[in-house]
């Protein structure tokens, strides 16, 4: 791949990411998937992993990997449950995400297409 069609990549894996944060997640899944302030009735495992999963298909979509779109669930998991339980703030949530779409462009970097 090429240093252009790596940095398309990133670029799209930020929009996807902003997409999948705030118009893809909304008000319902935001509250939801925090287990420390559950929403009666709501199983927040399955919130967080409803938003988790977003974020895994459109990673999964931009990069054509499978491997890499599942790496985005569970990192995407960990991060916003430790930003739930307010280990993490905002800002260093929305940071650690970057960090992993550029730890998945550097993956496509090193091993090229990803299964």
């Amino acid at each position: 791949m090429t240093a252009f069609e790596l940095l398309q990549i990133f670029l799209l894996l930020i929009v996807g990411h902003a997409l999948a944060d705030y118009p893809l997640q909304g008000e319902f899944l935001a509250r939801a998937k925090n287990r420390f302030a559950p929403v009666p009735g709501v199983p927040w495992y399955q919130a967080l992993g409803a938003h988790a999963l977003i974020h895994g298909g459109v990673v999964g979509v931009i990069t054509g990997s499978l491997l890499l779109g599942a790496l985005e669930v569970a990192s995407h998991m960990l991060i916003d449950d430790r930003k739930c339980a307010g280990r993490i703030s905002y800002n260093t949530d929305q940071l650690l995400h970057v960090l992993c779409k550029l730890l998945w462009v550097a993956a496509l970097l090193l091993w090229g297409r990803l299964p």
